[in-house]
């Protein structure tokens, strides 16, 4: 089997996160399945809440188009700025420090990776930063093999209501054994 290729900023902002001791970056699954996200949108307005040290920024860069943009937001003051210097050489990546809801001065967006604030907070206003037939990925769920979803011996409304909404076109796919995203288009 060939071994999967780590873009080189992903690696730096895996370095960073190891020595600022944050160990909530995205996981190799998820960051492909960024990235893919990502290059769909060669001329989108791409977009991140929970920014971290970088790595999924790092992750949707790896496949941003020439004519992209890519916004991120995270609420740690000091992470924002270290993940900022692994994107200082790119014009196209804007790393912001604050809540999330700075991204929405930058929306629609074609591409919108929901890690922090806002999926759970204000789900209904994450579907609307969506441009018609953006792409949303929402991350770090436990896959469920019951209808409704159930976590924790609960229906879990989160995921459901983002599997549901009547915006939104979305499917529930696993990354790895134990854990699983969302994936939705919002319909034109």
């Amino acid at each position: 089997m060939a071994e999967l290729v780590v873009p080189p900023r992903v690696g730096v902002a895996e370095r960073l996160a190891f020595e600022a001791g944050f160990t909530k970056s995205c996981l190799p699954e998820v960051g492909r399945l960024l990235r893919l996200t990502a290059a769909s949108k060669p001329r989108g307005v791409i977009a991140e809440s929970g920014t971290g040290s970088g790595v999924g920024t790092a992750w949707l860069h790896s496949g941003l188009g020439a004519g992209a943009r890519l916004v991120t937001v995270e609420r740690d003051e000091v992470l924002a700025r270290r993940a900022a210097e692994v994107f200082a050489d790119d014009d196209r990546v804007s790393v912001l420090a604050g809540d999330w809801l700075l991204l929405e001065r930058h929306a629609p967006f074609d591409v919108f990776f929901c890690d922090g604030g806002g999926k759970r907070d204000d789900p209904e206003r994450v579907v609307e930063l969506l441009a018609p037939g953006g792409i949303l990925v929402l991350d770090d769920f436990t896959p469920s093999p019951h209808w409704p979803p159930r976590f924790e011996g609960e229906v879990d409304e989160l995921r459901l209501f983002y599997l549901t909404h009547p915006a939104l076109d979305a499917s529930e796919l696993l990354t790895t054994s134990t854990t699983s995203v969302v994936v939705a288009a919002r319909r034109l």
